[in-house]
């Protein structure tokens, strides 16, 4: 299984996930430890897709269930895309296939999303330094995760450790940084997913004000082998349904299975059927 990550974060982010067998992931460039590019333009969709073949590659995996959470349902929809042999299921998670500001902030009209979000974070990039100042000195404590998780921030269901190993990190963010990632993957305009034809899971947050349930649903709706699940959850969704985030990896990898045996079996010289 291969995690596409949402911006600036890892599997830590899924604490239900990070004991099986098989997890690949990676950290967006110049994030939690890892270099920046050179070239500081390098951060692409582009280049995030070629980021998640150098994993697979490196690992020797040659097609998997490949899974996003946030800006990371871009990537992993986008690696649907382009290399479909490589992608044999979808678990997509509290993002939007593409365009991500206009999926923000429900309560602001649609007409105005893109230009809201996109202004909102230019805002945040130019605080950066003020933002590391402030966050990086914050204690995560278990007030602070109390507070985080009865304000509305991540729902109550979480479990306070994951919260706090997640956000520990998280803090550390060089903030300008981050949201320049942030800027340069919302770019990617509303992607089309008409040519997905592996099966498909979404799960989406009923409260989620970064991603909302319309602007997932729509591009996956139609799809042949799409599921849907709307959880009473946040934009943290992994952190707080855990559990059902992985019985949905069970039953995604169990339809896989079954695809991959139909397939097979409709293409085998000698079978009934070869349609």
């Amino acid at each position: 299984m291969l995690l596409c990550p949402g911006v600036g974060s890892g599997p830590e982010s899924w604490p239900s996930l990070t004991d099986r067998g098989g997890l690949l992931s990676w950290y967006m460039r110049g994030t939690m430890g890892s270099d920046r590019p050179v070239d500081e333009r390098n951060i692409s969709l582009d280049d995030h897709v070629s980021d998640a073949l150098a994993v697979l590659d490196d690992a020797g995996v040659e097609r998997c269930v490949v899974m996003g959470w946030s800006m990371g349902v871009t990537i992993a929809a986008e690696l649907a895309l382009r290399h479909p042999e490589r992608v044999a299921g979808l678990l997509l998670v509290a993002g939007a296939p593409g365009d991500s500001f206009d999926a923000m902030l429900p309560v602001i009209p649609k007409n105005v999303r893109r230009l809201v979000g996109t202004l909102g974070t230019r805002m945040l990039k130019q605080a950066g330094p003020l933002l590391d100042s402030v966050l990086h000195r914050v204690p995560v404590t278990d007030l602070t995760t109390f507070l985080l998780r009865h304000t509305g921030v991540i729902k109550p269901s979480s479990d306070p450790e994951a919260v706090t190993q997640a956000v520990s990190r998280f803090l550390q963010h060089d903030w300008r940084w981050y949201f320049t990632l942030a800027l340069a993957l919302g770019e990617t305009r509303r992607q089309d997913l008409s040519p997905i034809v592996c099966p498909v899971t979404l799960l989406a947050g009923r409260d989620d004000v970064l991603a909302t349930t319309e602007s997932m649903s729509g591009p996956v709706g139609k799809l042949p082998q799409a599921r849907l699940r709307v959880l009473p959850c946040s934009h943290y969704l992994p952190l707080e349904a855990p559990e059902t985030v992985s019985a949905e990896l069970d039953l995604l990898l169990d339809r896989v299975r079954a695809v991959d045996f139909a397939t097979s079996e409709a293409f085998t010289p000698g079978s009934r059927s070869h349609t």
